[in-house]
């Protein structure tokens, strides 16, 4: 479906004399950021207990504390790749699919820490408490520093690829989301994709009931080292997936039926990208951690596993919306032999080296 967005009609965008040097920077700083979490990663790997106070339960499961260190450290150069990627004339001629896939599972990973972190903070700062403790006696899973220098390269990161991207994107794609809800045509979305858009509504209420009860102070479903280990962050977070959830399903809904009418394009899609990759792609990670977790007490149970499933089929629904969205306009563009609207994608990219 996707792989039609590298095949439109447009002129291919143009490669200037050299990259800009706000690219530069950008790309930069995104290789840079990589480097605390990296660094953390493979040291921990070696043998090393940098950060990990002596009695965290980190050390309790070695071989499964491996695995996850060696797939966390793949997942973060891959930020390097992209990086890479959207700054070189290279990156232009990648197929749309290779490319939108990482990068929203970046999106959906990036998306909630670039928020949470700071939320975080500011719960501290007001009088609340942090992560690495529970304040109920138990063992600190980190040093609190590590979760300094970590979350803030994730921000950097964030931004720095989320920037490029969003240039990139401009380049290359930036004729699909030119004008106004209101002008796009009456059967540009099929009754499919409109029934995929009301499933994720109707599927979203579950998971974001689930997360709104539990960040109203509700316990029911989570385990007993969950309800435990609550602190005054937990509850921003568990209202923050809410958030991420309704942005999903309001960006699905808006493409689907038309609404927003006065919005420019570009609001719905970028609802439905970043809401969609931070449902399906937490969803998917915390379900993931639920495997390496042995006690009962402290793993999650069957109604959290559920919620986790649910915003990841949320997720799933929502991303097939919008790419069905793009793929129509690219075939649209492919028809008439001509960009949908003037934009960026007929100008020369300005921000690519030919060398």
């Amino acid at each position: 479906m996707t792989q039609t967005l590298s095949s439109a009609a447009v002129p291919t965008p143009a490669l200037a004399a050299g990259t800009s040097r706000l690219r530069r920077v950008l790309r930069t700083l995104a290789i840079v950021s990589c480097a605390p979490y990296v660094s953390l990663k493979v040291a921990w790997l070696a043998g090393s207990h940098l950060g990990i106070p002596e009695n965290s339960s980190l050390l309790d499961h070695r071989t499964t504390m491996a695995i996850a260190n060696g797939l966390s450290v793949l997942l973060d150069s891959a930020v390097i790749v992209l990086a890479l990627l959207l700054t070189r004339p290279w990156g232009m001629r990648v197929p749309a699919w290779l490319l939108a896939f990482p990068m929203w599972v970046a999106t959906g990973l990036l998306a909630p820490i670039m928020t949470g972190f700071p939320v975080q903070l500011l719960v501290k700062a007001l009088g609340g408490s942090v992560p690495t403790s529970s304040g109920t006696g138990s063992a600190a899973f980190l040093d609190e520093w590590v979760f300094g220098v970590v979350y803030t390269g994730f921000i950097v990161q964030g931004l720095a690829l989320g920037t490029l991207f969003v240039l990139y994107a401009r380049d290359r794609w930036g004729h699909l989301w030119q004008g106004r809800v209101r002008e796009l045509p009456a059967g540009s979305m099929g009754v499919t994709h409109r029934a995929s858009a009301v499933a994720a509504a109707v599927l979203a209420l579950f998971p974001a009931g689930m997360h709104l009860l539990w960040a109203c102070g509700g316990t029911a479903g989570l385990s007993e080292g969950r309800i435990a280990d609550r602190t005054g962050d937990f509850y921003a977070l568990e209202a923050m997936y809410v958030v991420f959830l309704a942005a999903a399903v309001t960006g699905a809904w808006l493409l689907a039926f038309r609404r927003g009418r006065a919005l420019p394009v570009k609001v719905p899609l970028a609802l439905a990208w970043i809401g969609s990759g931070a449902a399906a792609c937490w969803g998917g990670w915390l379900s993931l951690a639920s495997l390496t977790v042995d006690d009962s007490a402290e793993g999650p149970t069957r109604l959290m596993n559920l919620t986790y499933a649910g915003q990841m089929i949320v997720g799933m629904l929502v991303v097939s919306v919008g790419a069905y969205f793009l793929a129509e306009r690219s075939r649209a563009a492919r028809r008439s032999g001509t960009a949908l609207g003037s934009g960026p994608a007929q100008r020369p990219a300005n921000g690519v080296s030919p060398a």
